[in-house]
């Protein structure tokens, strides 16, 4: 099986709820109504602000999420965007690492997740900061707000040299890409799979096999990777999501997503185990 990830050695992430309190060194991710404060080094590669950047900004809410190396890491919403540039993220792929990547996409998720919870969805009253985990607190009744992920499917289904890949209405006019879908309450990871396949192109899949994840925060997603052998039945499209389907042969792909995206992960995964270059 293959690792999806980018190895940057050098530097290692390690999360974290409780503050161990800024320093002159700390790196903040400055986000604004869902989007991101755009810096870059040399190499024109996204970088976090550090603490003289940040000064002229109101605060709105400012959270630890862990260590980079020795260094702390925080996400800062504020008020008003100033005159930094701030981008949609999913915009801006290209200008990321996989670590920053998913640097920036905590920060996104953990804003956004405390802006949406300021009070209790159950009593009305107020939320307060938990002590120790990543939760807001009920002052009324008590109930507790996490962070919240939804775990979702992205599948190739292949047959043999051929691999069946979809276009989505929103997708840009030639660009085709895996299958995928959100689980429902009640429902497994593998049950998952098959019913978003039979409901997107009317197939059928056997065997599976789970290839990788990866954090897609978009608002919150958790994307699990799989393989799927194609076992019966014709293409049969879920019109008002899918706009196009089709088998493709590995040695003859259409446009398919860049390199950065799961979705590439599982294509190429498949194309080079059968030994066709991409």
């Amino acid at each position: 099986m293959s690792t999806f990830y980018w190895p940057e050695p050098s530097l290692e992430f390690a999360a974290g709820v409780i503050d161990p309190g800024p320093t002159a060194e700390s790196l903040y991710v400055v986000c604004h109504s869902g989007k991101v404060l755009m810096q870059f080094d040399e190499a024109r590669n996204w970088r976090a602000a550090n603490s003289a950047e940040i000064q002229g900004y109101s605060v709105v809410s400012e959270h630890y999420m862990g260590n980079l190396g020795s260094v702390p890491c925080y996400a800062m919403e504020v008020a008003a965007p100033g005159e930094g540039e701030f981008a949609d993220l999913r915009s801006q792929l290209e200008k990321f690492s996989a670590l920053m990547f998913n640097l920036v996409g905590r920060a996104l998720q953990i804003s956004d997740w405390y802006r949406t919870h300021r009070c209790c969805g159950r009593c009305g009253q107020p939320t307060t900061d938990h002590p120790a985990d990543r939760a807001r607190v009920c002052e009324g009744c008590g109930l507790h707000f996490y962070p919240r992920l939804s775990p979702s499917i992205i599948v190739l289904v292949h047959r043999g040299d051929e691999v069946l890949l979809g276009r989505n209405h929103l997708f840009p006019e030639g660009l085709f890409s895996t299958l995928a879908g959100f689980v429902e309450p009640g429902e497994s990871i593998e049950e998952t799979v098959r019913r978003e396949v039979k409901e997107e192109v009317g197939v059928n899949v056997g065997e599976l096999s789970y290839r990788g994840s990866q954090p897609w925060p978009f608002p919150n997603s958790l994307m699990l990777g799989f393989h799927a052998a194609y076992e019966s039945g014709d293409i049969v499209l879920q019109e008002e999501e899918i706009a196009e389907a089709k088998w493709f042969h590995c040695s003859d792909l259409p446009w398919v997503p860049g390199k950065f995206a799961i979705s590439r992960w599982l294509i190429d995964d498949y194309v080079s185990s059968l030994g066709f270059d991409i």
